[in-house]
């Protein structure tokens, strides 16, 4: 079981939890910078590999990549979205000058990936990899109503640690914490009004900023 909610527990090297990082401000611009990529590129169900069993969370993508998984091709990444067959739109400004000023990477992302947690939605522990470049950081935004988020270590055996996130809360990873295991245990319903500027019921979004490709 994960230990006790301690907003004061040590953190892993190269993990970085920013309370607050974007104030009141910040996030309605964000959201606002949201809602237009989902008009272009609409939240859609994802499905496990093998089992094509359906995931609680919906997702998007921006970016040159989007991640996209299915019972027939498994994970992978693409350039263009499932349903409707458009190329990603473009990662908004403020997302590369968030990456850029918390990184100091000379690489900018390109890869969004944009999930939407209603008061159901689970993600259950799981390392960032695949084809994304380790070399380069996670940054994790959260917008909306608050989330439990769930730290484990290097191995999935590892103990695993719970604290909340709220939304303007940011947080990214790199280095010997690049690929340390970590999920979403659900939201708190109601704590949030942000998404209704984007026509979305109570819900969290959260933005995850990677590089895909090996090398890169």
């Amino acid at each position: 079981m994960p230990n006790t909610d301690n907003d004061k527990q040590q953190l892993p090297d190269g993990f970085y939890f920013l309370r607050g990082r974007l104030d009141e401000a910040a996030q309605v611009a964000l959201t606002l910078d949201v809602g237009r990529l989902l008009q272009k590129a609409p939240l859609f169900e994802q499905r496990m590999p093998r089992t094509g069993a359906r995931m609680s969370v919906r997702m998007s993508n921006a970016g040159e990549y989007g991640w996209v998984t299915d019972r027939k091709q498994g994970y992978r990444y693409q350039k263009n979205h499932p349903v409707t067959g458009a190329t990603w739109p473009a990662i908004p400004e403020r997302l590369l000058k968030l990456w850029s000023e918390l990184t100091a990477q000379k690489q900018p992302p390109n890869l969004c990936l944009i999930n939407f947690y209603n008061d159901a939605a689970r993600l259950g522990l799981h390392q960032d990899r695949g084809e994304s470049s380790l070399e380069a950081p996670v940054v994790s935004i959260s917008l909306g109503d608050d989330a439990t988020f769930l730290l484990g270590g290097l191995s999935r055996k590892d103990p695993t640690h719970r604290f909340s996130l709220h939304s303007g809360d940011v947080i990214w990873f790199g280095g010997a914490s690049r690929l340390i295991f970590h999920g979403v245990e659900g939201i708190r319903s109601g704590t949030s009004r942000l998404l209704e500027r984007i026509g979305l019921p109570d819900g969290r979004i959260n933005l995850t900023l990677r590089r895909v490709g090996s090398g890169q």
